[in-house]
């Protein structure tokens, strides 16, 4: 269980509704649905949906974005994600680090575990319980870049869902080197434009942000040094 789960949901019955795609950038076609990420069976026809109190925030985002850089845009790369596409997902990581470091399937158990440590450094666990749901099963959580004027992604240092001590937020902050130091300065643009907006950010990835979830709610009262706030979404 991670911290943000303890948590209470106070389910607040918004609908998915689909992202605008007049105000923003998509990743196409979908990384996952192009793995075969099982998305017949989700209450959306795309994995490009939020809840509706998300969509204001992340176009509130968009305006604060591009106050600064009117030539960019926030780009979607995954937003709502079904527990069996979580699955799905947990499941395709393991195996790209099992086969990575030379393993066969299946992996013997104590391996087993070392390698589903690395995952789910950065992947949730594809919990059915509905207290603990993992966060983009909720509506509430999406993965983003940024892209610019040619729609060209601009470059963080490191892939979204990078399995690296790169996807760390400010895993560039303190280098001296020129092109880390404007990685860093690409990422804080990105953070700063979602936090104006009251997103918060995943603490293991530059790319995850998050408004109304567990761990919104929990990385809020961490900031607040109170434990008043609960989440607004549970699993859809």
């Amino acid at each position: 269980m991670k911290p943000y789960h303890q948590i209470p949901i106070d389910e607040c019955g918004e609908p998915l509704v689909q992202i605008p795609s007049e105000h923003f950038a998509f990743e196409q076609p979908h990384p996952y649905q192009k793995l075969g990420a099982p998305y017949h069976n989700s209450k959306a026809d795309s994995p490009y949906y939020l809840r509706q109190g998300v969509v204001d925030s992340l176009l509130a985002a968009q305006k604060q974005l591009q106050q600064h850089h009117p030539d960019w845009k926030i780009q979607i790369f995954d937003a709502y994600r079904p527990v069996e596409v979580q699955q799905f997902m947990v499941d395709y990581t393991f195996a790209e680090i099992a086969k990575a470091q030379g393993c066969t399937l299946p992996v013997a158990e104590d391996k087993r575990q070392v390698i589903l440590e690395k995952v789910y450094q950065f992947w949730a666990v594809p919990s059915l319980d509905r207290a603990t749901p993992p966060p983009h099963s909720t509506g509430a959580a999406l993965d983003i870049n940024l892209v610019d004027k040619n729609h060209q992604p601009i470059d963080m240092g490191s892939p979204i869902d990078e399995i690296s001590a790169r996807s760390y937020p400010d895993h560039f902050a303190n280098s001296n080197d020129p092109e880390a130091k404007e990685y860093h300065r690409r990422r804080q643009v990105l953070k700063d434009a979602m936090t104006a907006a009251d997103f918060q950010q995943h603490p293991n990835e530059w790319w995850h942000f998050s408004w109304g979830d567990q761990m919104w709610a929990w990385l809020t009262n961490q900031q607040q040094g109170r434990s008043q706030v609960m989440a607004r979404y549970g699993r859809c």
